[in-house]
């Protein structure tokens, strides 16, 4: 497959983005002006055992700026929020097109560029990025509670200029875990000939092995010979069959399902979000990726991933209500 050209040297592209997303940034810019006329920064939503609060890349009390999605999700049963109160969960974090970055801005532009959330309803809201001044990919992410105990998620992005010179176009979400007893990743999955075994994935360090793909996944981002290591560059040998993950939370336990395994890769780290020094240990990132091959400028693409936080279960229950939800979305 011959790749489409780069409009421009990488170098001046590095040089451009960066002015852009500074530019962004600046409450002089039109993009910073429509974020600055949204009339908050974050919505609270309740239903069932859950409250949640749904935000855009603004700062509020504890909360820091820079993180975006549910900046907190807590259930009725449990004293604190499953993702760190600082950070966010489910929060949209890369844009990777195969050209590295050479600063953290650039390399976390969905996190700095602007964006607004509104309320839909009392269980809906909808964030909102412009296109993002480096990868110019516009996106709507709408997150709607659903009683006892679910997050419905739909996340739509259109890429509006094309800069991808390795041919594909990657999003990554971060959820930052609050510093659970169990730091692990569980799906249905396994090695070459294993296939449909509840597998665990917890991996030693931050980008060791992190990425599990698809068993039929066999798409390859490539990189520049710059790029630096990241969670998205390392590879397990792990494969997953079905397209969800859980994980254990106190007395709780979160599951993660997607309306497709095309494109979904899942991300561990044992320590993306930081230290707990309270509780003496570290907070997971329970991750994922989205992955579009031969991206085209227009475009629509999007997908579809329920969480449920519910008080734990056996797994025979999860894979139930995993296969309950996929039939009415498959």
């Amino acid at each position: 497959m011959t790749l489409p050209s780069f409009p421009f040297p990488r170098r001046q592209f590095l040089g451009t983005a960066a002015a852009s997303l500074a530019a962004a940034s600046l409450s002089g810019g039109p993009a910073a002006r429509a974020a600055d006329d949204a009339d908050t920064t974050h919505v609270t939503l309740a239903a069932g055992d859950l409250t949640a609060v749904i935000g855009a890349n603004g700062a509020a009390g504890e909360h820091r700026g820079g993180y975006n999605g549910v900046w907190s999700l807590q259930h009725e049963a449990a004293s604190r929020s499953l993702f760190v109160p600082t950070y966010a969960g489910l929060n949209l974090e890369h844009i990777v097109t195969g050209v590295p970055l050479p600063n953290s801005e650039l390399r976390f532009e969905p996190r700095h560029a602007p964006m607004s959330v509104r309320a839909v309803n009392q269980t809906t809201a909808e964030l909102h990025q412009p296109p993002t001044p480096v990868t110019h990919v516009e996106s709507w992410t709408r997150c709607r509670l659903e009683a006892p105990n679910a997050i419905e998620m739909e996340f739509r992005c259109v890429p509006r200029k094309h800069v991808f010179p390795h041919g594909y176009l990657a999003l990554f979400w971060a959820s930052y875990i609050n510093a659970p007893l169990d730091k692990s990743l569980y799906f249905r999955g396994g090695l070459d000939g294993q296939r449909d075994l509840w597998t665990q994935l917890c991996t030693q360090w931050h980008n060791d092995q992190s990425t599990v793909r698809h068993r039929d996944d066999d798409f390859e981002m490539t990189f520049d010979e710059e790029q630096q290591d990241t969670l998205y560059t390392n590879l397990s040998r792990f494969r997953y069959d079905r397209p969800f993950f859980y994980g254990h939370f106190d007395d709780l336990v979160w599951q993660v399902m997607f309306d497709r395994a095309e494109g979904i890769r899942f991300t561990h780290s044992p320590s993306g979000g930081g230290r707990n020094d309270e509780r003496q240990t570290t907070n997971p990132a329970w991750d994922f990726q989205f992955v579009v091959p031969d991206p085209q400028v227009g475009q629509e693409y999007g997908f579809r991933v329920r969480t449920e936080l519910r008080p734990r279960c056996s797994r025979d229950e999860l894979l139930k209500t995993y296969e309950n939800w996929s039939a009415s979305v498959f």
